[in-house]
């Protein structure tokens, strides 16, 4: 969350890429947030991102595109205006939003994109989103999650990426979908594949891996699927899995 990312942690992925292990970043981040750590990490891709709605090569080729259709996108939307919280969509790699609100900023500087002020999402949307995104303190979003989960359940995925951070997705997009997509295309199997993760949004992809890690301090329904728990950022996780893949 600080955007700092540890030299040691960068030396072990390093060490796990030049084994020849195929090392795909699995990100909640859409694209144009992602390829900057994608780059700094000498990562070569495939890349998920939008929590595994699209899957894209590092030079912008979209190979996976699973968006959120436009009405179902708007029903998400007006439950966040009656509630008053912050909502965002995105099209053609834009982050758009309606309001002018400190959460947009927040997020935006976190995720090193643009902000594009709208009159009207369901305008300006388009077909389909990759995914929308209500941005509120945790404890609210603690309080929203069984609810919009029971809402549009079998019609949209709904988790938490970071505290603040409500996203939702098509229910044919996760990041397990994407990464099963991903192996699949690199020829690798399921048994085969290592996925890690700190966010409920990484669920999905830590249960369906040969080997699930979670990282300390992780949700209990994200560690409860994890084979493992590998220590945070900065604190030897990295080097661990690299020692644990290498053997």
């Amino acid at each position: 969350m600080q955007l700092h990312l540890d030299t040691r942690d960068v030396e072990a992925l390093g060490r796990i890429v030049s084994a020849g292990v195929a090392v795909v970043a699995c990100t909640g981040r859409p694209y144009p947030g992602a390829v900057p750590w994608v780059k700094r990490l000498g990562l070569e891709g495939p890349i998920v991102c939008y929590q595994g709605a699209e899957v894209r090569t590092l030079e912008g080729g979209v190979l996976l595109d699973h968006g959120v259709p436009h009405a179902i996108a708007m029903e998400v939307v007006r439950y966040a205006r009656e509630r008053d919280l912050h909502v965002q969509a995105y099209v053609e790699d834009r982050l758009i939003i309606e309001r002018d609100r400190p959460e947009a900023h927040r997020y935006a500087q976190h995720a090193g994109m643009e902000l594009h002020l709208v009159d009207d999402l369901d305008k300006a949307m388009g077909p389909t989103t990759p995914k929308l995104v209500i941005v509120a303190a945790p404890e609210k979003l603690e309080e929203l999650l069984p609810d919009v989960r029971q809402r549009w359940a079998g019609k949209l995925n709904a988790a938490t990426s970071t505290p603040d951070y409500l996203e939702f997705t098509s229910v044919e997009s996760d990041k397990a979908s994407a990464l099963r997509f991903v192996s699949e295309r690199l020829g690798i199997s399921q048994s085969k594949v290592a996925a890690v993760g700190d966010g409920r949004n990484d669920t999905s992809m830590i249960a369906w891996a040969g080997l699930g890690i979670a990282v300390e301090g992780s949700p209990q329904e994200v560690i409860a699927v994890a084979d493992r728990t590998i220590p945070g950022p900065g604190h030897g996780g990295i080097q661990q899995l690299a020692d644990a893949l290498l053997k």
